[in-house]
């Protein structure tokens, strides 16, 4: 959902997961389809490996497993302080030493600024949707 050309050749998709067409019965054109599926607190990449890396992790916590928003967007679990801790040092450890890192976040269930706080680099940009004020998109660059 959040590239504009899924088949460009300059980005890779990461995802723990596949999810077919036709598997969400409300959504039924979307798909998950990653080229890479891995753990994200071990990305399989050398250190410095990338200029830019898109982090959109999970944002709720309060979803039943079988509804179409869980699985369309996965949910956080209850580790989900340190699950977002590692996942943010794995993106920094996989950045070249010249990097930026954009970070999508929607505070529905978790205030963004106990978000912010968890992580030892504070965003240089951030913005608001202007449709619901609720998701957020953090820019940490070096």
């Amino acid at each position: 959902m959040f590239w504009f050309d899924k088949n460009d050749k300059r980005v890779l998709f990461m995802d723990n997961r596949i999810l077919e067409k036709w598997s969400i019965k409300q959504r039924q054109s979307f798909e998950v389809s990653p080229q890479l599926i891995c753990d994200f607190r071990d990305i399989p990449y050398g250190d410095w490996t990338f200029k830019i890396v898109v982090m959109d992790p999970p944002h709720l916590l309060k979803l039943w497993d079988s509804s179409w928003m869980c699985k369309k967007y996965w949910k956080l679990n209850k580790e989900w302080r340190s699950d977002l801790i590692m996942w943010f040092n794995e993106w920094m450890r996989i950045l070249e030493k010249r990097w930026i890192l954009i970070f999508k976040r929607n505070d529905y269930d978790i205030p963004l600024s106990e978000i912010i706080n968890l992580f030892p680099v504070k965003p240089s940009i951030w913005q608001r949707t202007w449709k619901n004020n609720r998701t957020a998109r953090l820019i940490y660059m070096k």
